[in-house]
């Protein structure tokens, strides 16, 4: 089975230091308390970022993302994204990470004093969590991946909404259960209303006659990577559309690819069984290079 998040082994990640509330221990000894609401209940948002040379990719897209999320969800960070940028500066230095970097940031309400889950029984401020790796895309992905439509749907903001990066990520690992039952790499859900919309773990692109498909974002995850490639195919010319679409027009795609902040432009091979074309992927390789070229100039970075 392929994912969307593996990555080629590196043997300096056995001893990594990871940042838990100011303090660096090695990954054995890295802990969180039982009674840490992130653990008991979900209650807490994390953002995934690169490090190409020294520079995380579309910082003040990611942190606004953070931020807001957070606020909407009354959680307090306990410091601004100059102080998150020094955490992560600290985490890098001390663990002699320079470039092929990906962060897990991670913020919880903290502590509880009881085990229930009101969030007032957080008293102690909260808690923060900085996971880094050494980490590139496996080279397995160019293959492609393989989807399942699952029955798991991405639900109405309302219940859920899918613009949080929470910690609550039950819904799309019921997702990714139900694929990999069905024989898949990673689970397509679609809407409340049938219209196709994410993976579980990425946003999801399709291409018909030249022109570039994704779903409207009402009920998709609010991805920076997804924001880029809109971006980049408007300023660059290639038709682009936020539309409603069903899975009659994604099995019938010239190609097909999903965005996420780890592998950026990853290929999709088959939806149900059923292939995504023949194999060429003109229009997403294009998108591709422009990223790379978005993220250069983003970061200073040469990237290969």
């Amino acid at each position: 089975m392929t994912t969307t998040h593996d990555a080629l082994e590196d043997p300096r990640n056995a001893d990594i230091k990871i940042y838990v509330n100011g303090a660096l221990k090695h990954r054995d000894e890295a802990m969180v308390s039982v009674y840490d609401s992130g653990f008991m209940l979900g209650d807490g948002m994390w953002e995934g970022m690169r490090l190409y040379d020294g520079t995380w990719a579309f910082f003040d897209d990611h942190m606004d993302r953070f931020f807001d999320s957070c606020k909407a969800v009354s959680l307090d960070v306990g410091m601004d994204r100059a102080g998150i940028l020094e955490a992560l500066t600290l985490t890098a230095e001390a663990n002699g990470m320079h470039t092929d970097v990906h962060c897990r940031l991670m913020l919880t309400r903290g502590v509880k004093v009881k085990p229930f889950q009101h969030p007032k029984l957080s008293q102690s401020g909260p808690t923060l969590v900085i996971i880094m790796e050494h980490s590139k895309p496996a080279t397995e992905l160019v293959q492609g991946i393989r989807l399942a439509t699952v029955p798991q749907v991405r639900g109405l903001p309302m219940s859920q909404d899918a613009k949080y990066n929470s910690h609550s990520k039950l819904n799309c690992v019921i997702a990714c259960l139900q694929a990999e039952q069905a024989g898949a790499d990673e689970g397509l859900m679609l809407d409340p209303h049938g219209f196709v919309n994410t993976t579980n773990a990425c946003n999801f692109f399709i291409v018909r006659r030249g022109e570039v498909w994704t779903s409207t974002g009402d009920y998709c995850m609010n991805g920076v990577t997804r924001a880029k490639v809109i971006e980049l195919c408007r300023a660059e010319g290639i038709p682009v559309f936020e539309k409603n679409y069903s899975l009659y027009e994604a099995y019938g795609a010239e190609e097909a690819f999903l965005t996420g902040t780890f592998g950026a432009q990853t290929p999709v091979a088959s939806i149900d069984g059923k292939p995504i074309g023949d194999g060429a992927r003109p229009v997403m390789e294009r998108i591709r290079a422009l990223y790379k070229q978005a993220v250069a100039r983003d970061t200073g970075a040469s990237i290969a």
